[in-house]
């Protein structure tokens, strides 16, 4: 399951790097009734994403340096498989 996950965690981490997410926007966005789809669970376990208390009382989930990492070591990878398979 590990490399199935591992598009949906960059999914996720890139939707919520494009712009400040809501904890319920991303919540309802990303839930899953499946045990085998623990995207949300993995990327925070990884500390990819974190969850922090706003300024109106709700929560905001943000990109960590740790998922910015993941993010470009994913990009650059998929930058140079391309270059491979020319």
């Amino acid at each position: 399951m590990p490399d199935t996950l591992e598009p949906l965690i960059f999914d996720l981490v890139e939707w919520i790097e494009r712009e400040p997410r809501s904890y319920g926007d991303v919540i309802e966005a990303w839930r899953t009734s499946c045990p085998r789809l623990t995207v949300w669970e993995d990327a925070i376990d990884r500390g990819f994403v974190q969850r922090l208390a706003n300024g109106s009382g709700g929560m905001s989930v943000v990109v960590t340096e740790a998922g910015r990492l993941f993010l470009c070591e994913r990009r650059a990878g998929a930058i140079s498989s391309l270059g491979r398979s020319s």
